[in-house]
Formats: structure tokens, sequence, C-alpha cells
């Protein structure tokens, strides 16, 4: 079950790379048009989210990189468990549960990130 696990943690993190590299796009495009009108406050309020999206989604993919590596830990010690023969068996359950638990946190900022996002959003120049 972990290494289908660390399947999943590595295509969220396929899906928290790919939405910061959205923000950062449309950081850039923001920047850009601040180098034209550089006391627009729209721009700057715009850009101040998204780097508040991208703290977000950068915390998100910290968590959920971690997640990854405690999974891999968790599949090492099995491993060495079941070839050794060494008890391990609180090992593996501390470092599942921590990958686990950090997992739970990384959805957990991505879900706020999205709903920032969504409060944030602008459609037909007001704000939801």
């Amino acid at each position: 079950a972990p290494v289908f696990l660390l399947s999943g943690v590595g295509v969220t993190l396929g899906v928290f790379t790919n939405r910061l590299s959205r923000i950062v796009d449309r950081a850039r495009a923001l920047e850009q048009q601040q180098a034209h009108d550089a006391q627009n406050p729209d721009l700057i309020k715009g850009l101040a989210v998204l780097a508040r999206r991208a703290r977000y989604i950068n915390t998100a993919i910290t968590l959920g990189t971690l997640s990854g590596l405690m999974v891999a830990l968790t599949v090492v010690l099995l491993f060495t468990a079941a070839l050794i023969r060494v008890p391990l068996a609180t090992a593996i359950a501390v470092t599942f549960v921590a990958a686990m638990l950090t997992l739970t946190a990384a959805l957990l900022v991505f879900l706020i990130e999205v709903r920032f996002a969504t409060a944030t959003l602008r459609i037909g120049g007001h704000m939801n």
C-alpha cells in the first residue's frame, strides 16, 4: 500500500507544481504591466495576492515532499524488517502516520490556496 501512496503523492506534487507555475507566469505578466504603470493599485494588489498564493503552494509542495519522503522511508523500513527480521513495527507505524499527516496538511494548505484564489477572483472587474 505505501508504494501506491507514493505514486499518488507524486501525482499530487505534480498538480501543486503546475499550479505554482501558473501563479509564477501570472506574476511575471503583472510585473511587466507594472513596469509601464508602477502606481496602478490593481496591479500592486494583484501581485500581493499572487505572492500569498505562491507561499501557500510552496508550503503545500514542502509538506507533500515530506510526505513522499516519509512514505519512501516506510517502504525501506518494511523491506528492512522483512529481510533482516528486525522488529521495526513501531518505526513503520510512526513513519506511515507521519506521511499521512503531512499529506493531509499539504492537502489542507492546497484547499486554503484554492479558496483564497477563488475569493480574490476578479470577474468583470469586481472582487467576489
